[in-house]
């Protein structure tokens, strides 16, 4: 195989990622269902008559309703700063599917994309169960990671964790981020339900980290065996952060060591959470701490696309995921909080259908913007942009509607003005569409600095 045939091979396997949540505009995954048909069953299979590969090193499984993907990489690059050779695997992509595997802080080329799927093809036809399209990307990044020889994989879920493909991985350990009503229609008892099955990646010789000390969400995991639960707020917390130039100044406690000064030079009011999430489960791995010196190498230069991504200036836009209402508070209250408003803010606003638009539309402040422009992202999964409109009117917000993606960003860069501010957010599908036209070299003279127009409040 070529690169091209790869992905059309991949893409003719069932998606599970684009199908359609349940009709309706505000459907949710059903609590009880929210895995209902997913098996094992394929990637334990196809992982099987390729030897295991997935056994040939250690790893950091990670799930969450918010931040995994931040955590991921966040404790992809402590563990390479420490001198590791290290495998990350992450979803969705933004622009090409290679982001999602990566070695070594690089994307897996297309010949070896090919390469694999070539291995994988073969296989397939022997199989008694056939796999989906996201067994096969996880099967891809695993059986790389191990020809590359990493010492450990950071292995981020797709979804929820008991019966989703990353669980073939054998987690040395287990990061549960947090717990919020996504993917559950919010019926009674679901919360205990949906902490049931993200604690599945929990194995019997696991070191858990729960990042938040959520009462439902610390039981399910106490009921998994393990060998060892750390807790945040009891075994490792966030002491102290205040405001810097560009970021944040972090005072970090953790069993093995206590760091001070840490500087974090990405927004997101939620991000220093999940940074001391993942130092914790780095030390938890390796068994000791890491040294300051570590991890002012590891955050020198951290990028986290998508989230909370500042991808060009004059006007500032800023592309962030926010994708379910705990997601879209927190981008409110980053912009709320490390942005000086002094000019106009823009909403480009669309969604995958499994969301309330009004509660959506509520948590991500629209009625504070002075414009909304919504669309929706190319994708199977889509609220209809007229959709996002009716409930936005029942909300008394004005909008525009532009559905398609691109067009929209245009607009929103039509109507803003230098001093102005666009927000992207709503789906990392949205984010991902708009990203190769929104983004444009940031001068690091320009920001953040004091004479940026709308530079970081406190800065």
């Amino acid at each position: 195989m070529d690169y091209r045939q790869a992905l059309a091979f991949l893409d003719a396997h069932t998606n599970l990622e684009g199908s359609p949540a349940p009709a309706g505009t505000g459907a949710a995954l059903p609590t009880a269902g929210a895995t209902e048909g997913l098996s094992l069953a394929p990637i334990r299979e196809l992982m099987a008559a390729l030897a295991d590969p997935q056994h040939a090193y250690r790893v950091i499984h990670v799930t969450g309703t918010n931040g995994k993907g931040s955590t991921s990489r966040f404790a992809a690059e402590i563990l390479a700063a420490a001198g590791l050779s290290v495998g990350l695997l992450t979803s969705p992509d933004l622009e090409r599917i290679n982001e999602r595997i990566v070695w070594d802080g690089r994307p897996i080329p297309d010949e070896e994309f090919a390469r694999v799927m070539s291995l994988l093809a073969a296989v397939v036809p022997t199989l008694e169960h056939p796999p989906g399209r996201f067994d096969l990307l996880t099967a891809l990044a695993l059986v790389w990671f191990a020809d590359q020889g990493v010492d450990v994989a950071v292995v981020e879920v797709g979804l929820l964790g008991r019966f989703d493909s990353t669980n073939i991985v054998e987690a040395d350990v287990a990061v549960l981020t947090n717990l919020g009503k996504d993917h559950t229609d919010g019926a009674e008892g679901w919360k205990a339900k949906v902490a049931w099955e993200k604690a599945g990646i929990i194995e019997p010789d696991s070191h858990v980290v729960l990042g938040t000390d959520d009462e439902v969400f610390l039981a399910a995991a106490q009921a998994e065996p393990h060998r060892e639960l750390w807790v945040a707020g009891r075994d490792f917390a966030l002491e102290n952060q205040a405001m810097a130039v560009g970021g944040r100044a972090l005072d970090v406690r953790t069993p093995g060591a206590d760091y001070e000064q840490l500087f974090l030079g990405v927004h997101g009011a939620f991000q220093p959470d999940n940074l001391v999430t993942a130092i914790a489960a780095v030390e938890a791995l390796l068994g000791r701490p890491l040294g300051s010196e570590v991890l002012e190498e590891a955050l020198a230069d951290i990028e986290l696309p998508g989230r909370f991504e500042v991808a060009s200036v004059d006007p500032l836009v800023i592309l962030d995921g926010a994708h379910n209402p705990d997601g879209a508070r927190a981008a409110k209250d980053t912009l709320d909080t490390e942005f000086a408003r002094l000019g106009s803010w823009v909403l480009v606003f669309g969604l995958l259908n499994g969301k309330d638009p009004a509660e959506m539309l509520e948590a991500i402040g629209a009625a504070d913007f002075d414009a909304v422009i919504l669309t929706q992202p190319a994708w199977s999964r889509s609220v209809p942009a007229t959709e996002l409109a009716a409930a936005a009117r029942s909300l008394d917000i004005a909008v525009e509607v532009v559905p398609d993606a691109v067009e929209a960003f245009g607009r929103a860069k039509a109507v803003a003005a230098d001093d102005d501010l666009i927000l992207v957010a709503g789906s990392l599908y949205l984010v991902g569409e708009v990203r190769p036209v929104a983004r444009s070299v940031v001068d690091a003279d320009d920001f953040p600095v004091d004479r940026r127009h709308n530079r970081p409040a406190g800065g």
